[in-house]
This record gives structure tokens, sequence and C-alpha cells, in this order.
């Protein structure tokens, strides 16, 4: 009977070796071996999403494998962030946030994560200057008589953005602080909601960042008045910026970023860093951004890091400013 045993035990540790080996094995795998989740905190069809198809199909050849847009919008990005700092740290969930990423320190008193901590930065996309966008019924085709006209009608004259807290809200309460003027805001669920509102003629101005706008103003259909940045944007040199036109130091813009939850092993960090950068480098992605009024980056995950700490600062500071309050 025991010389029965012994063979048995022999074939079963054997097996259960086999199995952890090939369970180790699993594990082994190289980075990355499955799909990756990138998370959308916001709607389909703002500039998250463009940015997202626009890479998506490269990165996804460089890494051997497709990524897959999951979008989780409300509450200024926040729903798509607690996703995010939840997840496994492997590299199979990431997010690809706006400028709320950085903005929702200074508006919220108790987010329920820390930006800057719970994090890992994986690279800065590009960064787009916001614009100033009027609706073709409002007789002005500049910065000077929108601000003449703005001063002539207090509270009568509404601006849409995607949502309380948004760049385009934050720029809207800038403006009425730095012209006196006496805008209304008029809050939607996401971008392009915000500008279909705008191209109906329910809302008279916007603060849009330029790729979502760029095509309804090339065709007509909307009025760009000014860009926010520090520079004429290539794609429309003949718009002035808000600074040329005489509001001084109006500089505004969004930054689009790839972050995954804090903890995340350096080897994969490295590689997902790695193929967003060659991706950007890639001739016709990089064309197409342009074209569209974004500023290709592709930094690296310590200058993302710091790119993190300093628009937290800064937008600390433009809520005070403004007097935005906080929630």
């Amino acid at each position: 009977m025991f010389q029965c045993v012994r063979p048995f035990l022999v074939v079963v540790a054997y097996g259960c070796l086999t199995l952890f080996l090939a369970g180790a094995d699993a594990g082994a795998q190289p980075y990355p071996h499955k799909i990756i989740r990138v998370i959308s905190p916001a709607a389909p069809g703002g500039n998250s999403d463009i940015i997202f198809r626009l890479l998506a199909g490269k990165m996804g050849e460089i890494l051997g494998q497709p990524l897959v847009a999951d979008y989780r919008p409300g509450a200024g990005g926040r729903i798509g962030s607690e996703l995010t700092v939840r997840s496994v740290p492997d590299g199979y969930t990431v997010a690809l946030p706006g400028a709320y990423f950085v903005i929702n320190p200074a508006l919220v008193k108790n987010l329920p994560f820390d930006t800057f901590k719970d994090f890992t930065p994986l690279g800065l996309i590009v960064e787009i200057p916001a614009s100033v966008v009027l609706h073709p019924s409002l007789p002005a085709k500049n910065v000077v008589e929108f601000l003449r006209l703005a001063r002539s009608r207090p509270q009568q004259i509404f601006f849409s953005s995607s949502g309380a807290g948004a760049v385009g809200h934050l720029a809207g309460e800038l403006l009425n602080v730095r012209a006196g003027l006496q805008l209304v805001h008029v809050p939607y669920k996401g971008v392009a909601p915000a500008v279909i509102d705008l191209m109906a003629g329910h809302v008279g101005v916007s603060f849009p960042s330029i790729p979502v706008v760029i095509n309804h103003v090339r065709g007509g259909k909307l009025r760009m008045i000014a860009v926010c940045s520090s520079e004429r944007v290539p794609t429309l040199p003949q718009v002035a910026t808000m600074h040329e036109s005489g509001v001084k130091d109006f500089f505004v813009s969004s930054g689009f970023m790839f972050v995954g939850p804090a903890g995340m092993p350096p080897p994969v960090v490295e590689k997902f860093n790695g193929a967003l950068v060659a991706a950007l480098q890639d001739p016709v992605i990089r064309r197409e951004l342009l074209d569209s009024g974004a500023v290709p980056v592709g930094n690296t995950p310590q200058q993302h890091a710091a790119y993190i700490r300093a628009e937290i600062e800064k937008w600390i500071k433009v809520v005070d400013y403004a007097g935005i309050p906080r929630e």
C-alpha cells in the first residue's frame, strides 16, 4: 500500500510544481501582453478623445497590444481619476486626463486623492492654447470690439464651457475680472455639447481649446477673435493673441497627458513613455496635431511630474485671483 502512495505523491508534487512554474512564466511575460485600458475622464468628442484616436493606433503598434478607450465622464474628471487611482498599477489601466487634472486641486477642498502623490506621470502629450470664439451673430470682429459690446450688455452675454471648473470656465471668469465684464457662465457636460450650443446661438461666446473648434472656424460657423497663448498659433497666424489685443498676460492652455495609478514599475513606465514619445515623432501624427492647433510635447516622466506640480500651483493662483469659490 505504502509503495503505491509514494509514486502518487511524487506525481502530485510534480504536477503542482508544473502549475507553479507555468503561473510564474505567465506572470513574467514582458509588458504588455494584453489590452491596455485608457480611461478617458471626459465625454467622447472632446480634445482627449481626438488625441486618443490619433495616438492609439501608433502606440498600439509600437507596444504590440491595442489601446482601448473607457469613457468615464463626470464630476470634473474626478470619476475617471478615482477609478484610475483604484486600479492595479501594472500598466494595463492608465488615464488620459486634460487640464482639469491639475485644476481640481485649486477648486476642490477635499479631493478623494492626492493629484501629485497618487498617480504615476507617464508623459505630457500636448499643450493646447485656449481661444476666444464667438457666434457669428455677435457684432464683434476682434477683442476690442467684443469687450466694448460685453460692457454695454452686462449679464446679457452667456459663455459656455465643458463644466464648472473647466479651463473654459476659468478663462471666462478670469476675463470678467481682468476686463471688468459680467459674462454669464453656462456649464455643459463636456466640450462637444458646449460647442454645439455655441454654434446654435444659445450662447454667444466660449473659450475652447483650438482643436475642437478649428474646423467650425474655418467653415465660417464660428468666429475666433483671439488665442490665449503667448505667441500666435502657426496654423492660425491671422488670429491675434489676447496679450496683443490689450488683455495683458492672459495666457490659458490645456495640457493633455497620460497618467497611471501610483506604484507602477519603472520598466513599465519607461516602455509606455517610450511608445508615447515615438508616436509623437511620427510625421503624420505630428503634422495633424500642429494643424489642429496643438503643440506636441512627449516629455519624460520626471519632466511630466515637474509640470504637474507647476500647473497645480499656477491654477491655485488663477482661482484665487478670479475669486472663484472652492467646492
